[in-house]
């Protein structure tokens, strides 16, 4: 595709990051990711900027949503260091696996009882179980899911972590938390790796640094699952009806493409991760790359912030809505469990 058309869409989102920075650096507990999204989300419903998010800038800013979020995912697996994972024990793995997959069972279940769409409540199920939009970037692709039919997930992704900042801190005290469960709490049940920081930072450092190895623990298993989902989807396609092998064919009469396994940029976030383990980049390196992924995640989500109009939301109806808290609670609870039976664990 030609460069010329993407660049008002990438400016406006680089300005748009510029400004979620800015706003972060001077109110630390707004990550910067959730300011990308809040800010497309403001973009598309003023009268002026919504026609510019419509029209112009629309090219750049879907290539944003969808090329500029994989590659942030690639470089996501720089974070993830497997030695800090194993540190956790083997123990602490398997609850935080078994939360993950109750979740994700159970956000998707609550997402078809509020009849929701099976693919929005795939993608919901995702992103709210192992690491928001990130994660629902992965299973769209592997799923063959509409970059349009990602953006309302995304939203709501970004609703619920947004009022997990809010909201947890506030229960630390009441249910009696010790910095380090509500830190496992944290890593365990909040969905992007900013709003982990910016809800565990409250509890002091000891409880960010259990909450980030947590959190990370969960991000490890986007992989394994993006790898089921495309196996379940080529079998499922396989199996097809119609066309040779069983398989349904394209208006055009040939026969499709299957989706991969395990999509490009998801081999290059396990690559990378692999990187990290190894130990082979210095701090600096580190340092650069975790900064390039908040640009190009900060960017993707803008991009895709701007395409949910208040249009969009009032067609849905409050049924996403409720569905996405439902969900929240869910997790929260099962998050809950999880990081006290980890601390108890450990101690």
């Amino acid at each position: 595709m030609p460069v010329a058309p993407l660049l008002p869409g990438l400016l406006t989102a680089g300005f748009a990051v510029g400004v979620a920075f800015t706003v972060h650096a001077l109110v630390p507990a707004l990550p910067a990711m959730t300011l990308a999204v809040l800010l497309g989300l403001l973009s598309a419903n003023f009268p002026g900027s919504g026609t510019w998010q419509s029209g112009r800038a629309r090219p750049g800013l879907d290539f944003a949503g969808k090329h500029l979020m994989r590659a942030g995912i690639v470089l996501l697996g720089l974070k993830v260091s497997l030695a800090d994972v194993l540190d956790l024990g083997w123990a602490a793995l398997l609850l935080i696996t078994a939360v993950v997959l109750v979740s994700f069972g159970g956000t998707y279940a609550i997402s078809r009882l509020f009849r929701l769409p099976r693919e929005a409540s795939l993608l919901i199920a995702t992103g709210f179980s192992i690491c928001g939009a990130s994660a629902i970037g992965a299973m769209a692709a592997v799923r063959r899911v509409r970059h349009v039919d990602t953006v309302l997930p995304v939203a709501l992704v970004t609703l619920c972590g947004t009022l997990a900042i809010g909201v947890l801190p506030l229960l630390m005290h009441p249910l009696g938390l010790t910095p380090a469960v509500f830190g496992a709490w944290t890593g365990a049940s909040v969905h992007d790796v900013g709003q982990v920081v910016a809800t565990a930072q409250t509890a002091g450092t000891g409880a960010l640094a259990i909450a980030v190895v947590v959190k990370l623990t969960r991000v490890i298993l986007l992989a394994p699952m993006v790898a089921a989902a495309g196996v379940h989807q080529r079998v499922a396609m396989t199996r097809g009806p119609n066309g040779p092998k069983g398989r349904a064919l394209e208006t055009d009469g040939t026969e499709p493409r299957l989706p991969p396994v395990i999509p490009l940029f998801v081999a290059g976030f396990v690559a990378m991760a692999a990187l990290r383990s190894a130990g082979w980049l210095a701090p600096g390196w580190l340092e650069a790359a975790s900064f390039a992924q908040d640009v190009l995640l900060g960017m993707a989500l803008f991009g895709l912030g701007s395409a949910v109009t208040v249009r969009t939301l009032l067609h849905t109806g409050s049924r996403a809505v409720l569905a996405a808290l439902a969900s929240w609670i869910l997790i929260a609870a099962l998050g809950l469990g999880a990081a006290v039976l980890m601390i108890q664990q450990g101690t």
